[in-house]
């Protein structure tokens, strides 16, 4: 008698091949067979009408803190994902001194927008090195698996101390000691290493993070630590990509060690033209194991009461009068009309950012999302092609807008590749063999991004209901949210529906998957808030063996654990 059947789905395996309609036989953790089967079960489920497919392999992910304390890892485990890969953008928690506690919480709230309260009342430093930090995440059941990197930020500070993120070049000593951080850690089980290099990761004072900085050489010799060893991937943020020094080490890199190196390209210049393209295709055409990382929509920020920013956030009327008050209030006063002819009125403090062309034209890259949001939406479509509609001030439908729904609506502002109003810049790039889906950045950016739906917005935009272009084929992109992003970070025991392999699957109607609107939440640690997006059509999430998920709810199982880089992967071939 086996464990658990699924019957009857319309199995899309991971592999890119068409799917097919058929049965999945499960023992313990494993797979055992895939097709007709016959026999018993302890449970069966009928999966008439729904796609079966691998779970989801998210290589972009910012648990580090959260992993400490919450079992569940949402939102990301609502929207399918079985293993998360976390420590990316060169900012974690390990290795730390004892004294330093505070300087990594404050380099994660200044990166990647966790409160830091939350931080530090959730995290029970119980660990030093990054071994030490291993061991501690596999010390608590979770409802998916979880693998991390060793972050540089975090190994800088380790060794240098307050000389870690100023322009002190460290010298051989000091890059040695760093080098055998970075392999004590890659050996101990972490799946690679990460880096940051873009002007837009500072920590909560202002300042660049860590390795912003850092000399050819020091990257060269970071990376060169995991030479020799069975895995290991260089992740690295950067606003360079391309450019001849950096681009040279990269491939220096990927060429001594034969590891991977997978990139995220922050500058504006890289998501136009065929600069993304061209990096791959190189990469591609000379056989070297370098892979862009790309999401499957421009990252987004979202403007709302309920989020950390909108377009009068900085008007002196707001900071003095609103911005303390809880949204019931907030509403309140908002309704009173000397506070909207005075709101109106000001301009606002923020001269930079997304406020640099000023309020008006920004509204035309600002878009309300509604109960089913359009993330590919015309310019019509706009706060400001609103207001061209009902002949009234971008500001002034921006304004009343922002009450719509009692408060809660929320506004996208897509960052990057946007300008022709379409998604065909993502579409080319998705469809390199050689770039990689992520960036979906789970558990992180929680005032103002919510992309951790990112496989459910994938699923059902490209190959469902995008009507601006072509769209894909389902088995395409199943296998690049499974069984890609598995092999990238040499998971080879998950990311497809093979006897042999781990049985993470995800049951779904597709028919009736969709995103909710973003929503605020205040369930972090000391009360702290996120943004979080909930999806339906997950009827099944299956983590080795165990169902999770029913419906989108919990079912109180947790066989997720760490996975350790080296240790716990099967080699899949043996599976074919």
């Amino acid at each position: 008698m086996r464990d658990l059947i699924i019957r009857n789905g319309t199995i899309v395996d991971g592999t890119g091949a068409k799917p097919f309609i058929g049965d999945i036989a499960i023992d313990g953790d494993r797979i055992v067979q895939v097709g007709e089967v016959e026999g018993p079960a302890q449970r069966e489920i009928d999966a008439s009408g729904l796609i079966v497919t691998p779970g989801w392999v998210d290589i972009h992910t910012h648990y580090d803190g959260q992993a400490t304390w919450d079992a569940l890892l949402a939102p990301s485990s609502w929207h399918g994902v079985t293993t998360a890969i976390m420590g990316n953008c060169g900012v974690g928690f390990a290795p730390v001194r004892p004294d330093a506690h505070q300087f990594l919480i404050e380099l994660m709230e200044g990166v990647e927008d966790i409160p830091g309260a939350a931080l530090a009342e959730g995290i029970d430093w119980t660990w030093e090195s990054f071994p030490q930090y291993l061991d501690a995440l596999e010390a608590k059941p979770r409802a998916i698996d979880i693998g991390a990197q060793v972050p540089h930020g975090a190994v800088r500070a380790y060794v240098l101390g307050d000389r870690c993120n100023t322009d002190y070049r460290p010298d051989a000593g000091e890059i040695a000691q760093m080098a055998a951080l970075v392999r004590e850690g890659v050996a101990a089980g972490a799946l690679g290493f990460s880096t940051s290099r873009t002007l837009l990761h500072k920590d909560k004072q202002g300042v660049h993070v860590p390795g912003t900085f850092a000399g050819s050489d020091e990257m060269l010799a970071l990376g060169l630590a995991m030479k020799g060893l069975q895995h290991g991937v260089f992740e690295m943020v950067s606003d360079h990509l391309g450019d001849d020094d950096e681009w040279q080490w990269v491939k220096a890199f990927a060429q001594q060690t034969g590891l991977p190196v997978t990139l995220v390209a922050t500058s504006a210049g890289a998501y136009e033209g065929d600069k993304m393209y061209n990096i791959a295709e190189e990469a591609r055409a000379q056989g070297m194991d370098i892979r862009p990382q790309i999401a499957g929509r421009p990252t987004g920020i979202l403007h709302g009461l309920t989020s950390s920013f909108h377009v009068f956030a900085a008007h002196p009327t707001y900071r003095r009068e609103i911005a303390h008050l809880d949204l019931e209030q907030k509403l309140e006063a908002m309704a009173r009309p000397e506070i909207r002819a005075a709101l109106l009125g000001e301009e606002s403090a923020m001269r930079s950012g997304a406020m640099a062309k000023g309020a008006e034209e920004l509204l035309y890259r600002v878009f309300p999302l509604g109960e089913r949001p359009d993330y590919e939406p015309d310019r019509e479509a706009s706060v400001a092609g609103l207001a061209e509609a009902a002949g009234v001030s971008p500001l002034e439908m921006m304004y009343d807008l922002l009450l719509r729904d009692g408060g809660r609506e929320l506004f996208y502002q897509p960052l990057g590749a946007y300008g022709s109003y379409n998604f065909d810049f993502f579409r080319k790039n998705m469809e390199h063999p050689n770039v990689l889906f992520g960036l979906s950045d789970g558990g992180a950016h929680c005032g103002v991004i919510a992309d951790a739906g990112m496989p459910t917005f994938i699923l059902t935009h490209w190959a469902r209901d995008r009507t601006k272009g072509e769209k894909f084929r389902l088995e395409f992109l199943v296998r690049k949210l499974s069984s890609d992003t598995a092999r990238a970070y040499g998971l080879h025991d998950r990311g497809q529906l093979k006897p042999g392999l781990l049985a993470d699957l995800n049951l779904i109607d597709f028919t009736a998957l969709r995103l909710h609107r973003p929503e605020a939440v205040n369930d972090l640690p000391a009360g702290g808030r996120r943004l979080v997006q909930r999806a339906e059509g997950y009827r099944y999430t299956v983590k080795s063996g165990q169902v999770t998920f029913e419906d989108g709810q919990s079912t109180g199982a947790l066989p997720g654990t760490l996975v350790r880089g080296g240790r716990e992967a099967v080699i899949l071939q043996a599976a074919e």
